[in-house]
């Protein structure tokens, strides 16, 4: 099923989310909606805040990134033998980062049409669940290492604006407010505060 997405503005947005345990109420089908929303939304992750949760709970799509690329870019974004993912997160706590950044462009399905360079961690070792609820212990680099980091932010109440310089959040406050005040025309379903 597919599920709105809380727009910019929300307080759940900002609020550090809670680990779950493996007997979570319907926790299939709210994995599976998520997909269904993130994949409607034509999103690349998504974390449970966005649809209202404030749990521990993200998904990430980066094979579709790396299928949609030319070979120089693969080399680029995706390093070595990393073809992409298509993972579920759950109570992931990032372990180490590696000292490497790099600075990417980042969009967020909260944050319509607004697209920002921000600097992130090259690689990252995650501990996390998978959707079976198995441990996992996994390093990721290039693409998948940022949308890691995107969506695990996202479970630690902090945006991607929040990276941001001020003058970059002052030149983009009136674009802001019109998400904040529902004036924009989004291509998915969204929960406007209004």
């Amino acid at each position: 099923m597919k599920r709105s997405i809380l727009a910019y503005g929300h307080h759940i947005l900002k609020q550090k989310c809670n680990d779950i345990e493996k007997d979570y109420p319907e926790l299939d089908k709210l994995i599976a909606d998520m997909w269904e929303t993130m994949e409607n939304a034509n999103g690349c992750g998504l974390a449970s805040p966005q649809i209202g949760l404030p749990v521990r709970l993200f998904i990430v799509d980066s094979k579709s990134t790396f299928d949609s690329l030319g070979e120089e870019d693969r080399k680029f974004y995706f390093p070595q033998d990393d073809k992409g993912i298509m993972e579920t997160f759950i109570n992931a706590k990032i372990i180490q980062r590696s000292e490497e950044l790099w600075e990417d462009e980042e969009g967020c399905l909260s944050i319509p049409n607004l697209f920002y360079k921000v600097k992130r961690n090259w690689a990252i070792t995650i501990e996390y669940y998978n959707r079976n609820f198995e441990k996992q212990i996994r390093t990721f680099s290039g693409t998948t290492a940022r949308m890691i980091q995107h969506e695990y932010d996202h479970t630690e109440g902090v945006l991607y604006l929040d990276y941001l310089k001020p003058l970059t959040k002052r030149l983009m406050a009136s674009k802001l407010q019109k998400i904040l005040k529902g004036q924009i025309v989004p291509t998915y379903p969204m929960n406007f505060i209004r």
